[in-house]
C-alpha cells in the first residue's frame, strides 16, 4: 500500500492520476494547506520542503522504515519504474521522457503556478498585480507554443504517453480560469482531449475534489499561512505545531 499526502491541486493530481494509470492500490491523505498540516512535525519528516506531494511506499522497507519521497518529478520516476509503465528505461527514449518532465517542472509548472496565483489569491492582497499577472500569462502563452509544436511532431510530448504527459497535463486543465483560449493550440488542444477521457486521468482528477477551492472563501489566516512565509516564519511555524 502506498499513502498518497495529497492536496486537490496539479502537482497532487500529477500522482493520483499515476497512481490510478498504474493500477497501484493507495491510501488517500489530504493535506490541508490552509491549516498548516504542511508544518506538522510528523509531515516535514517526509516533506522537508513542508510540500505536498509525499508517498510513503509501506512495500518497500529500507532500514525497517518504508520509503518516503517528496517532489513529484521524483515520485512520478519512483512509481514509472516499480510499476514499469510510462517511464521507458532505455535510451534515447529515458532521456525523451526526462527532458519534457524536467521542462515541465522547471517551465510549466512554476509559470502556471505564478498566473494562478494571481488569478486566484492576489486579488485578497493589496497592491497593483497588473505586471505581474500580464507577465506569467504570457510566459505561459510562450510554453503552451513550445507544446503545440512539439505535439505537432508527436501524438505526445515524448512520443509515447508516458510520465511527462501525465505531469504536464493537470497544468493545462486550469486554462479557462487562465484566459487561455486552448483551440488557439491545435496540437495542445488535440493532446488535452485525448488525455481527459481516460478513465484513470478522470479518477485521478476526481481524488479529493471535495477539497478544492481555487481561492474562494479562503480566510486571511489561511492565505497568511499560503503565502506570507519566509525562513523564519516556517520555524516557528513549525515550532508552533510541534507543541500543539
Amino acid at each position: 500500500m502506498i499513502d498518497l499526502y495529497y492536496a486537490p491541486t496539479p502537482n497532487g493530481w500529477k500522482i493520483s492520476i499515476m497512481l490510478e494509470e498504474c493500477e497501484m492500490d493507495y491510501k488517500l491523505i489530504l493535506v490541508n494547506l490552509g491549516k498548516g498540516d504542511q508544518f506538522k512535525p510528523d509531515f516535514l519528516k517526509i516533506s522537508p520542503n513542508n510540500r505536498m506531494p509525499v508517498i510513503v511506499d509501506h512495500n518497500n522497507v529500507i532500514n525497517d522504515e518504508p520509503m518516503s519521497i517528496f517532489e513529484s518529478g521524483a515520485i512520478l520516476m519512483y512509481l514509472g519504474e516499480k510499476a514499469g509503465k510510462f517511464f521507458p528505461q532505455k535510451s534515447p527514449d529515458r532521456e525523451k521522457v526526462l527532458e519534457w518532465l524536467f521542462w515541465q517542472i522547471g517551465g510549466l509548472g512554476p509559470m502556471a503556478g505564478q498566473v494562478s496565483h494571481f488569478v486566484n489569491y492576489a486579488p485578497n492582497f493589496p497592491g497593483d498585480h497588473s505586471y505581474s499577472e500580464k507577465r506569467y500569462k504570457n510566459e505561459y502563452d510562450r510554453l503552451l507554443g513550445v507544446m503545440d509544436r512539439i505535439l505537432d511532431e508527436k501524438e505526445y510530448l515524448a512520443g509515447d504517453y508516458s510520465i511527462a504527459d501525465i505531469a504536464s497535463f493537470p497544468w493545462v486543465t486550469a486554462y479557462k480560469r487562465y484566459e487561455v483560449n486552448l483551440d488557439a493550440f491545435t496540437n495542445v488542444r488535440r493532446w488535452f482531449d485525448a488525455i481527459k477521457v481516460r478513465p484513470a486521468v478522470r479518477k485521478g482528477m476526481d481524488a479529493g475534489k471535495e477539497a478544492r477551492n481555487f481561492g474562494e472563501g479562503i480566510s486571511k489566516e489561511s492565505l497568511k499561512t499560503m503565502f506570507k512565509q519566509d525562513a523564519k516564519s516556517i520555524a516557528e511555524m513549525a515550532k508552533q505545531k510541534k507543541e500543539e
